[in-house]
């Protein structure tokens, strides 16, 4: 049974099979073409932190597929009056795949250990697969094609996002430098990390112009945890960390004059929530370059291709 977690378990040809799918259904989709491959399909989604795009992009591709998607909070569930492994085993047995927005990957793991059906971690602290590959068929539109991606560059902090990120990108041959002062401690998977480092060419750097020089597409995540924040000022508690990370990653922000300055060939990402001042400022989320809201659509044609693609359904069209 095949799952979708970290990427470590996927090979290049399993990628590509996932980011041609992806194409064929959204070509299908703007088309205006309807097709139901999954009807009678139940999608169970449960989340454990709050979600904006990875809800909307998996509820709304299993309905144009014909499927049906369940959304359970955890906290409007019973999963904490018992033993996980026994109420996830129990949730499986009500759906075809399920997708879990975790706060650990081990529970995604155990989940999938379980192999009752098709596990996806719709994020945790150390992985995001579903977003690492839309943003490569983002990245492959914007280049009129995969093979023209040559370099992709990470600014600010290494995460969930760049972890996976990295890892797909040295699978598929593509460069990835990493300009990053510090990684989130929670994310950090030594073993992913060596896998990427052996299979492509990945670069930690924090020269800003040599991080940015040739690179095709520059993208970033947040470093500063909202939870610093009530009514827009930062609780006490949290100023003197607060203060901390603005000093260490502010010079790492993306904005229009560093794309300007060093890569103004490079299209501008951010796997959104965007925090304007902070990683990315607002005239690089507007600026010409900009791909932020093509790469938040592809969202939901790449989950379309990733269920599509567990489920072991042939292509449609």
């Amino acid at each position: 049974m095949k799952h979708l977690i970290s990427l470590k378990e996927q090979t290049k040809e399993d990628l590509l099979e996932i980011l041609d799918l992806a194409k064929k259904v959204k070509a299908t989709y703007k088309a205006g073409e309807t097709m139901e491959p999954l009807k009678n399909k139940t999608l169970l989604m449960l989340f454990q932190k709050s979600s904006t795009r990875t809800r909307l992009s998996f509820e709304a591709g299993i309905t144009e597929l014909g499927g049906h998607a369940i959304f359970l909070d955890s906290r409007a569930t019973q999963f904490s009056l018992t033993d996980f492994g026994d109420e996830i085993k129990a949730v499986m047995r009500f759906g075809d795949i399920l997708m879990f927005r975790a706060m650990k990957a081990a529970d995604v793991e155990k989940a999938a250990g379980f192999n009752q059906i098709p596990v996806i971690d719709g994020c945790s602290e150390k992985y995001h697969p579903c977003q690492a590959l839309g943003d490569i068929l983002t990245m492959s539109e914007h280049a009129n094609g995969l093979e023209n991606v040559k370099k992709i560059t990470w600014l600010g902090i290494e995460n969930n996002v760049s972890n996976t990120l990295t890892l797909a990108g040295a699978k598929l041959g593509i460069e990835v430098t990493i300009a990053a002062p510090e990684a989130n401690p929670a994310s950090v998977d030594a073993e992913l990390n060596a896998q990427a480092s052996a299979v492509g060419k990945v670069t930690r750097t924090l020269n800003l112009a040599e991080a940015l020089a040739g690179a095709n597409f520059i993208h970033t995540d947040t470093w500063m945890d909202m939870e610093f924040f009530s009514d827009g000022k930062v609780k006490p508690q949290f100023e003197a960390e607060y203060e901390r990370r603005k000093r260490v990653f502010t010079p790492f922000q993306l904005n229009a004059g560093l794309i300007n300055t060093h890569a103004p060939q490079a299209k501008i990402m951010h796997c959104m929530p965007c925090h304007v001042g902070y990683e990315i400022s607002r005239d690089a989320i507007d600026h010409p370059n900009s791909i932020i809201f093509d790469q938040a659509e592809n969202r939901k044609h790449i989950q379309k291709a990733i269920i599509l693609w567990l489920l072991g359904i042939p292509s449609p069209l």
